[in-house]
């Protein structure tokens, strides 16, 4: 008689309990594998909670070729990635959980409820079911002399010894949520060469405002106003302006031409239109109209519709020869120049530009200078800009990589 001896489940370690990390841990405990996933915060997916904040925009609805687009120089790679898990495909995985979904009228995705914890709850429900071990308070602190993972836990440091690893450790934004960036010395002391990690989706300074403009407006909208960069096609949105320069969805759409220029010129000058809306010509001839006694204010606000925050930037900017000269006054309306010199603080920016360059991986995610370890998510060399895009890629390289390893172990 022929005894049949079952094999042991092969098994993976996940460092990384964010969106990527737990896509991962799903396929890989679909395909059969004992998951142990590892997360140094009290609880995982803290970033995807923070920033489901205001409205959980999950991804976007908008056509492939312009979606794909959103990806920049890493296009290619990240196309790659959604060919089998795009928009649509995440659509119906989170239907899947029991989560509708609505199209807002800019062709973002959000949950019906809007909110980013159920949708978290219904996940982690299901990787229970499924048998995935997730540990908190587990810190991975590199490799020991024999290869096995280091992982600080409150009990003391633990060796643990896996078949294969996926990274997906975050970029290094939001530090206070786990994405420290602390995994790129880890790397770089294995021979994996790292691109700088920089901010993505985030705010600028300006050389300096005036105390009044600082003190007066700091934290002021500026609403239905247009912004551009070296000639590009303007875009229409809103800003903020902040006590050192602007920020706001209108400015984290351009973040990264921002700051390439700022990298290869020590600033960048954005145009920004006060009054996208209005012609030029038109707007020229509103304020050619005699003022008589009305202060420049109440001639700007009774001709142009303009006041507050608007007119206090305007008078920071412009020239004082333009408050004489309605047509250098409406020029400088339609372009007023800002010229920008840094990016706010990496730890403040939505997302991170950098991390592993995909030159550094194979197709499947794994890392070339170390075979069995997988990277995932905002680890990656890539960026987008908000809209859901950052998660949609995150949650497709969770994906492949997942599907990578569940490859790599059947040989």
């Amino acid at each position: 008689m022929t005894t049949h001896v079952q094999q042991p489940a092969s098994r993976v370690a996940i460092i990384g309990g964010g969106p990527a990390g737990l896509m991962a841990a799903e396929v890989l405990a679909q395909g059969g594998v004992q998951v142990e996933l590892y997360d140094g915060m009290p609880s995982v997916g803290r970033k995807f909670l923070l920033a489901g904040v205001g409205g959980m925009n999950i991804t976007h609805s908008e056509a492939k070729p312009a979606f794909v687009g959103r990806y920049g120089a890493r296009q290619a790679e990240v196309t790659e990635l959604l060919q089998d898990f795009d928009a649509d495909a995440l659509c119906v995985w989170i239907h899947g959980l029991g989560i509708d979904t609505f199209v807002g009228t800019s062709g973002r995705v959000f949950p019906t409820d809007m909110k980013a914890a159920p949708l978290l709850r219904a996940w982690l429900k299901r990787l229970r079911e499924l048998g995935v071990q997730i540990h908190t308070r587990h810190r991975w602190l590199g490799w020991d002399n024999h290869g096995a993972l280091r992982i600080a836990s409150p009990t003391g440091e633990h060796a643990v010894h896996v078949d294969a690893t996926l990274l997906a450790l975050g970029g290094g934004s939001w530090a206070r949520l786990g994405s420290d960036g602390t995994w790129v010395p880890l790397l770089q002391a294995r021979g994996v060469q790292i691109a700088p990690l920089q901010a993505s989706n985030c705010g600028f300074d300006v050389s300096a405002w005036s105390p009044f403009l600082r003190d007066k407006f700091a934290g002021a909208p500026l609403k239905n106003v247009s912004l551009n960069l070296a000639g590009a096609a303007p875009r229409l949105g809103e800003c903020v302006l902040t006590a050192s320069g602007i920020e706001g969805s209108l400015v984290y759409a351009l973040s990264a031409d921002i700051r390439e220029t700022i990298n290869q010129h020590g600033s960048a000058t954005v145009q920004l239109d006060l009054l996208p809306q209005t012609p030029l010509s038109k707007l020229q001839a509103a304020l050619s109209k005699p003022r008589g006694s009305q202060s420049m204010a109440k001639h700007l606000h009774r001709q142009a519709g303009i006041d507050g925050v608007k007119v206090a930037l305007l008078r920071e900017l412009a020239s004082k020869d333009a408050f004489n000269d309605p047509v250098q006054l409406a020029g400088a309306i339609k372009a007023l120049p800002i010229t920008l010199i840094r990016p706010r603080p990496l730890d403040e920016a939505i997302s991170t530009a950098g991390g592993v360059p995909f030159e550094q991986l194979d197709t499947q995610l794994m890392l070339k200078a170390l075979p069995g370890t997988f990277c995932a998510g905002e680890m990656l060399d890539w960026e987008a800009p908000t809209g859901g895009y950052l998660l949609t890629a995150c949650f497709a390289s969770g994906r492949h990589a997942a599907l990578g390893i569940l490859d790599r172990l059947k040989h």
